[in-house]
């Protein structure tokens, strides 16, 4: 007896893109979506569409994200042998991809500053330098070489990405620095949906081309960590904090982290964001914020307790004995 149709329908879910030149883009028409492919295949030009999160000195400014992919999203796709378009349906949050996106609307900067400063128009200093490469002797470096190559004992080796400075606090600096995590993600290039953008011929939102995930790994213990390990202790000697900015799906990805009660007792405050949609368009929302120290901040990142002795050294004795070991 034949399969019906209802069998033969299979279900999917393949992250595809969210936010494209910031635009939602399950919002786009067909035109449109056509018009941006060919711009991101091409890589930028005269021709790259306005960023409408970020600002330049004269208003806004160009994309400057290759391909132009704001955002992610999870995309329900159901392929139907008798329905060779195998249209996609948005199921699931944005996750962030570009910094950028962030900036819309100056939200994010005078939360920030409201919790930290009490303040809520902030002068934002963008990318101060923190970190200077250590003085080397005569016989380690040549000095006049490294001075030109930017290299020399006062190059900068490290930035904090912003600093939030109170407007009306010139002769005793009051501040708080801004570290902004977006997600990095693995699998397929975007690069792959743009080609199959132009060659799409059904109606309604193509599906996405190829696995893809995000990846927070990457995201979290590998690059945010480090940042915060190597920052939040002279900001902590300075009377300083860190705050944090991450997306709803980032901060879910963390493991439980311990929180203190009140700002004045925490090293890192976490300011989480997610995004509010209607049928044309995407807003950022506060989602919450979360008061931590530094070490419990990094038992999040790192998303994992260490085994017991007796499961570890079970460990290796089952790859000893695989291998051919005596164990």
């Amino acid at each position: 007896m034949p399969l019906s149709k209802h069998h033969q329908t299979r279900v999917v879910r393949q992250y595809g893109i969210g936010e494209w030149y910031g635009r939602p883009f399950d919002a786009l028409s067909a035109e449109d979506r056509i018009n941006l492919a060919t711009v991101a295949a091409r890589g930028r030009g005269d021709d790259t569409p306005m960023c409408p999160f970020r600002r330049g000195g004269s208003g806004q400014s160009a994309c400057n994200k290759a391909g132009g992919v704001c955002s992610m999203q999870l995309y329900r796709v159901e392929r139907d042998p008798d329905d060779p378009d195998h249209r996609a349906v948005a199921d699931g949050d944005l996750v962030t991809l570009c910094p950028e996106r962030f900036r819309e609307s100056g939200l994010v900067h005078r939360w920030v500053a409201e919790v930290l400063l009490d303040c809520s128009d902030p002068v934002a200093v963008p990318e101060v330098d923190f970190l200077q490469r250590p003085a080397v002797s005569r016989g380690e470096m040549d000095q006049r070489d490294a001075l030109a190559a930017g290299e020399g004992p006062e190059a900068a080796v490290g930035r904090i990405d912003c600093v939030l400075v109170a407007p009306d606090s010139a002769d005793s600096l009051k501040w708080c620095a801004l570290e902004v995590q977006a997600v990095y993600f693995s699998g397929a290039a975007m690069s792959a949906e743009f080609r199959h953008i132009l060659e799409w011929k059904g109606d309604g939102v193509p599906p996405p081309k190829g696995r893809r995930r995000p990846d927070w790994r990457s995201s979290g213990p590998k690059r945010l960590m480090p940042q915060l390990q190597i920052k939040v202790p002279s900001l902590r000697r300075w009377g300083k904090k860190m705050a944090v900015l991450v997306d709803e799906p980032f901060f879910r990805s963390l493991s439980h982290m311990d929180e203190v009660a009140d700002v004045s007792n925490c090293d890192i405050a976490w300011f989480v964001v997610s995004y509010d949609r209607d049928a044309t368009t995407a807003r950022l929302r506060k989602e919450g914020t979360h008061f931590t120290t530094l070490e419990r901040a990094v038992e999040g990142l790192t998303a994992g307790v260490p085994v017991s002795l007796s499961d570890f050294e079970a460990k290796i004795r089952a790859k000893m004995a695989g291998a051919g070991q005596p164990a």
